[in-house]
């Protein structure tokens, strides 16, 4: 994992004081990019633990469509419950617009329109077994209309399926990204996501390319960072899946191997 402390360094050497949302500060750069080859191992941090259960968790969640904290497969993703309502809801976030993007369609003989729902991770997983060579595999959540509707705008927006020689790209575009605290979590469910839909679709998992937009480093994290940078990366560990269908995956179907990894550094959450 080279990649992200490399990452780091660049935006301490090169960014720019900027304000933010939050009020906390950040130092930032716009337009970056980074890769990493899932043949070489699992992208999960080494330099600091990163916790698997929740990046699992929370994706699950996602793909079920959950809006809700107190969904049972939350637990273990506190993350969450900063932005969530009274009820635990949080709008319609990445499963609603994964699984559930609206849709009207209009009755020729009415006129009158009716409210139907794209499922675009099965949209997908289709066009990646029946039009591999496709460039239009693309999840988006960043629906324009819905996003007053969010207790927060999704941060990593959108993302490309790309198919080659028996080979699952993914690339992600990520409009804001917290680089200490966030990004360790996202190349993990990311990376995740590449394996079981390369396991649905019989390829092999190839290349996550993470870009970003604004990739900020916030000021209270920067002594977590300097001590994180003094550490050396070991060896990524591996994850095996349960040969199931993609939907039917359950947490217990997962299984972390080999993840060692230095001592845990908590960063505080910019709300």
């Amino acid at each position: 994992m080279k990649q992200y402390l490399d990452l780091i360094r660049y935006i301490l050497e090169n960014g720019e004081k900027r304000e933010d949302r939050t009020g906390t500060g950040t130092i930032s750069v716009f337009g970056m990019q980074a890769k990493y080859d899932l043949r070489q191992g699992f992208p999960l941090l080494t330099t600091k633990k990163v916790k698997f259960d929740g990046v699992l968790r929370e994706l699950l969640w996602f793909l079920r469509g959950s809006t809700n904290i107190n969904d049972d497969l939350t637990e273990f993703t506190p993350i969450w419950d900063a932005w969530a309502d009274e009820d635990g809801e949080l709008g319609p976030i990445y499963g609603y617009q994964w699984r559930n993007w609206p849709k009207f369609i209009e009755d020729e003989k009415t006129h009158q329109y009716r409210k139907e729902h794209i499922d675009q991770i099965q949209q997908a997983l289709d066009q990646i077994k029946n039009n591999p060579n496709s460039r239009r595999i693309i999840v988006s959540a960043w629906n324009v209309a819905d996003i007053d509707k969010m207790a927060l705008p999704p941060c990593h927006m959108m993302f490309q399926f790309y198919v080659v020689n028996g080979r699952l790209d993914c690339q992600l575009y990520q409009r804001s990204a917290d680089m200490a605290l966030g990004v360790p979590f996202n190349i993990a469910s990311y990376a995740l996501l590449m394996l079981m839909v390369a396991k649905e679709c019989k390829l092999t998992p190839g290349i996550f390319t993470h870009t970003f937009g604004d990739a900020h480093i916030y000021l209270d994290h920067l002594d977590g960072l300097q001590k994180q940078l003094q550490r050396s990366p070991g060896p990524l560990p591996t994850v095996e899946i349960a040969d199931k269908p993609f939907f039917d995956l359950k947490f217990e179907d997962f299984k972390l191997i080999d993840y060692e990894h230095q001592g845990f550094i908590k960063f505080p959450v910019s709300v």
